[in-house]
């Protein structure tokens, strides 16, 4: 079973995507195991303080680095083969190959979730990979660790439907998007399914599918 872990402040974030859908399946069938750890939890002080002002100066506060160092050994102690990943604007940009790649990976995943300014630079003793899912900032790591996660989970077999599913989507080839699906009813609203959908066959339909495939941008 592969375990993933996400150390945040905020766990009722992953309250949904966890319990519900294809997360609350691959769980229930004992293909993954996702559970959050509190990093409120390793706070100092009476306040359980996790962050601070950076040294040097400057705008915004920094999670201190004793609250995310323990909170990454208690993961750790939970699944000492874990990889650990810092969600970050700097990381390697996210893509469907690395989604398989992990997908297929024999051990679980620590996803570490920034926020406020950022986090002391010295937790990076302790992360094996920083990740990024778009040039753009958010305001913590919280939603794209859920977006990795997804897309990690949901390429493990028996997760999805069935064994195609994942072959035939938008850049399984590293190129390529989905070409165009359809279903019941064949006319609605004189919007009719394409004829060589339903004309069995079956060279046809690939043909048609291949050239519907568009390059990926």
């Amino acid at each position: 079973m592969k375990k993933f872990q996400v150390i945040t402040l905020f766990p009722d974030m992953f309250t949904g995507i966890f319990g519900n859908s294809m997360m609350w399946k691959a769980q229930k069938d004992s293909i993954v195991e996702l559970s959050t750890v509190d990093l409120r939890e390793f706070g100092l002080g009476p306040r359980r303080q996790v962050d601070d002002t950076p040294y040097g100066g400057g705008d915004g506060m920094l999670l201190m680095i004793e609250p995310l160092w323990n909170a990454v050994i208690q993961a750790k102690a939970n699944d000492p083969t874990a990889k650990v990943l810092l969600m970050t604007p700097r990381g390697q940009r996210w893509r469907q190959s690395l989604a398989q790649e992990y997908s297929e990976a024999d051990h679980g995943y620590i996803f570490i979730c920034g926020r406020y300014e950022g986090y002391d630079e010295r937790i990076l003793e302790l992360v094996d990979g920083e990740v990024s899912v778009g040039d753009y900032v958010l305001t913590g790591g919280e939603l794209p660790a859920m977006t990795i996660i997804d897309s990690i989970v949901r390429l493990i077999p028996g997760v999805l439907g069935g064994s195609e599913s994942a072959a035939i989507e938008s850049f399984s080839d590293g190129e390529t998007l989905e070409f165009p699906q359809y279903t019941r009813p064949e006319e609605w609203n004189g919007r009719t399914v394409p004829s060589v959908l339903l004309s069995g066959n079956h060279a046809a339909i690939a043909k048609w599918r291949a050239e519907q495939s568009k390059k990926a941008e």
